[in-house]
């Protein structure tokens, strides 16, 4: 899966300007397809995990953002076994984790790179793609 920069930005919270200079500065691996920068999921899950893991997470994020209960996002990781899966997002500064079946996993094709959507409902995380 391939995301333009405004769809990078968008699932990172960030400016489309700010993606380009990562991608400027060797921070973001990008192609290019049809005459236009394009930015791998792989690579933009790797760096969107980078982003949930820096510690100073909280003190750069925007004061009002209003998630409400469906945070687009991308996958950064899935861990399955037989009969579950462990699905982590990051859905522009909140990082989100799902537990679903595996099967459930398998149908929606989630994997590191993939576009989805987190549906916050009570302690439940739904996840879907859009």
């Amino acid at each position: 899966m391939i995301y333009r920069i405004a769809e990078a930005a968008e699932l990172l919270g960030v400016s489309d300007d700010t993606v380009r200079r990562w991608i400027d500065a060797g921070r973001l691996a990008s192609e290019t397809r049809d005459g236009r920068a394009v930015v791998p999921g792989p690579a933009l899950a790797r760096l969107a995990q980078e982003l949930a893991d820096d510690p100073d997470r909280e003190a750069t994020r925007a004061s009002a953002v209003s998630a409400r209960n469906r945070l687009p996002g991308i996958v950064t990781r899935v861990v399955k076994d037989t009969v579950m899966a462990q699905v982590e997002m990051v859905c522009g500064p909140h990082r989100m984790v799902s537990l679903m079946s595996a099967e459930a996993a398998d149908e929606l094709g989630l994997e590191p790179g993939v576009r989805a959507i987190a549906s916050v409902k009570a302690t439940n995380v739904v996840v879907e793609r859009p």
